[in-house]
C-alpha cells in the first residue's frame, strides 16, 4: 500500500470539556483531526465547531441522533476514504488516550500499512477493578475466536486501521454499529488476514472532579458484549466448517 495517508477520528457523545481538550491534544501532534458529533445533546460540540472555524486541519461532522460510536467511526472513515486517506487513528474524547503517542502509533501504521495497530493499555492506580477484570474476559473469548492472530487487548480504542478491509467488513453487516465495535472490528479483521500489531499506550481513568464521563452501562453493554460473542462463536464455527471441508475437496482431487 503505497502513499498511505492518515487521519485521526474522535467520536464524541456528550463529553463535556474533555472534547475539546482531546482534540486540542490531538491537534498538537497530528493533522489533520476529525470530530463526528453522535447526536451529543450537553453542548459540547460547541466549542469544537468554533475551533474548527479557525482551524482547517479540524473538521466536525454532527450527526442529528445518537447511533452509537461504532457507526459515528463508520460516517467518520466513510467520509475518509472518501478524500482519499488510506487510515486512521481512532482515539475516545473523554480524555483516557494518550495523544502524545499518536505520531509513533501512526509512524508503525506506516511501516506496517496492511496491519492494524493496536493499542495495548498500560494501567494505573487509577483504573477500576471491575473493568480490567472484565477486560480479561473480553481477550479470553477472542483468543478463542481468532487463534493465534496476536491480539494482546481488544477494547482499548486508540488504534489505527486500514479503512479498505474494515469498510469492506462493515458494508457486510449491521452490526459492529454501537459499544461492540472495537472488539468485533479486530476478530473480524484477523479473521480477514490483517495482521496486528501491539504497542503499549498509557490509559487514565479521570475522577468525575475531573471531567470523567463513562456512557459504559454494565448491563446493556455486557449484554451487548456477550450477543457479540457468542456470534463471533458461531461464525468461528462456521468458519472452520468451510476450511475443513476445502482441506477435504482437495485431499480428494490430489
Amino acid at each position: 500500500m503505497s502513499r498511505a495517508r492518515h487521519l485521526v477520528l474522535i467520536p464524541s457523545f456528550n463529553s463535556g470539556h474533555q472534547l475539546l481538550d482531546t482534540v486540542r491534544a490531538a491537534r498538537r501532534y497530528w493533522r489533520p483531526i476529525w470530530v463526528v458529533i453522535d447526536g451529543s445533546t450537553d453542548g459540547s460540540e460547541r466549542a469544537v465547531l468554533e475551533l474548527a472555524a479557525m482551524d482547517p486541519e479540524i473538521r466536525v461532522f454532527v450527526l442529528p441522533e445518537n447511533q452509537g460510536k461504532g457507526a459515528a467511526l463508520h460516517h467518520g472513515m466513510q467520509a475518509a476514504a472518501e478524500a482519499g486517506f488510506t487510515h486512521v487513528l481512532t482515539m475516545d474524547a473523554d480524555g483516557q488516550h494518550p495523544a502524545d503517542l499518536i505520531g509513533s502509533f501512526i509512524a508503525r501504521s506506516v511501516a506496517a500499512p496492511h496491519a492494524m495497530v493496536l493499542g495495548r493499555p498500560v494501567f494505573d492506580a487509577s483504573a477500576p477493578a471491575i473493568r480490567v477484570g472484565g477486560r480479561k474476559i473480553s481477550n479470553w473469548w477472542v483468543r478463542l475466536e481468532t487463534g493465534d492472530a496476536g491480539i494482546d487487548d481488544v477494547l482499548f480504542g486508540f488504534r489505527v486501521y486500514p479503512l479498505r478491509p474494515l469498510l469492506a467488513i462493515m458494508a457486510e453487516t449491521r452490526w459492529m454499529r454501537r459499544f461492540d465495535f472495537d472488539t468485533e472490528a479486530v476478530v473480524r479483521l484477523a479473521w480477514a488476514g490483517v495482521p496486528a500489531v501491539n504497542l503499549p499506550a498509557p490509559v487514565r481513568y479521570l475522577t468525575r472532579e475531573e471531567g470523567g464521563i463513562s456512557h459504559f452501562r454494565y448491563g446493556r453493554d455486557n449484554l451487548l458484549l456477550i450477543c457479540m460473542h457468542l456470534r463471533l462463536l458461531v461464525g468461528m464455527i462456521l468458519r472452520l466448517g468451510r476450511r475443513r471441508r476445502a482441506v477435504d475437496r482437495g485431499s480428494a482431487l490430489r
